[in-house]
């Protein structure tokens, strides 16, 4: 666990709580909300204990509970308040702070039961495009800021990706297009699938037969299906790979391949945005971001 990040500056506790550094500091002298330590050379920094507080303490505060009520609460009663609240909740930005809390606490039951507190209101497709891609988008902030480290992010992601996944069993049998084949992967090197796998669920959804081969996959592999007889559409999804000098270089092997044959493929994300002016000899797409091309399909 020597991963997980322990310790936070003010400046993080502001980038993961949405609440300005000014007032946190105002919570802090006048309230006593937080207890900072400081470093040999006499910086501040706050405790993951901290952390935790203030999210809960947030939760509070914007369902109309004031900070000095909540300053009168010991710090077990400020995390039973916020569970309770958690557990009942079912507004986006609720759900989203809720979200955060089990992420940094590491508490897959708060997020478990915040997901079945959503899905009394919303179908699993509204849950995803109104709260986990928000949420999403703000973990990858986390992540630029440093504030976040891997072992956050893995567990977060790891549990929607086991709600994608369960959505999609559902679904397995409902096929009926089989017109087109599509065919998911992600370059070589490149992890980031999670997008890629909610893309497999809305395909699904669609009557769409998918075949998911997930992360990193060296354009060699496809080998089999470039040779198919049946119509594929290849879609793929660009986070970090290829890097930049090598885009063009990978496309120009993918239209290689299929400029003479009926298959197509669409690529996704801002890396692919560079090749969108490249007049290609192939049947290829590029789109900027997983919610445009949905909502051009």
């Amino acid at each position: 666990m020597n991963n997980i990040k322990s310790t936070f500056t003010i400046k993080d506790l502001e980038n993961i709580s949405g609440i300005k550094a000014h007032t946190i500091r105002i919570w802090e002298k006048r309230y006593n909300l937080l207890s900072p330590e400081r470093t040999d050379t006499n910086i501040r920094y706050y405790s993951s204990e901290n952390l935790q507080k203030l999210l809960n303490v947030v939760l509070l505060n914007q369902n109309n509970i004031k900070i000095s009520k909540i300053a009168e609460m010991s710090d077990n009663t400020i995390v039973l308040k916020a569970r309770e609240l958690a557990f009942k909740m079912a507004v986006n930005d609720e759900a989203i702070n809720s979200f955060k809390i089990a992420m940094f606490q590491f508490d897959k039951t708060l997020f478990n039961n915040t997901y079945n507190s959503l899905l009394k209101r919303k179908t699993f497709r509204e849950i995803f495009k109104d709260v986990f891609i928000p949420f999403l988008n703000h973990i990858g902030l986390l992540w630029q800021t440093d504030t976040l480290l891997p072992a956050h992010e893995h567990f977060i992601s790891n549990l929607i990706v086991q709600k994608i996944q369960i959505n999609i069993e559902k679904l397995e049998y409902s096929n009926n297009n089989s017109e087109v084949t599509y065919v998911l992967f992600l370059p070589e090197n490149e992890i980031h699938e999670l997008g890629l796998m909610y893309l497999n669920y809305e395909l699904t959804l669609r009557g769409y037969n998918t075949i998911y081969l997930g992360q990193s996959l060296p354009l060699d592999n496809l080998d089999y299906f470039f040779k198919s007889k049946t119509k594929i559409c290849f879609v793929t999804s660009m986070t970090v790979q290829p890097y930049d000098d090598k885009i063009q270089e990978y496309f120009s092997e993918i239209e290689r391949v299929l400029k003479n044959t009926e298959h197509e493929l669409i690529a996704i994300g801002n890396k692919a945005m560079a090749v969108d002016s490249v007049d290609f000899k192939a049947r290829i797409r590029v789109h900027s971001s997983l919610k445009e091309f949905l909502n051009k399909y």
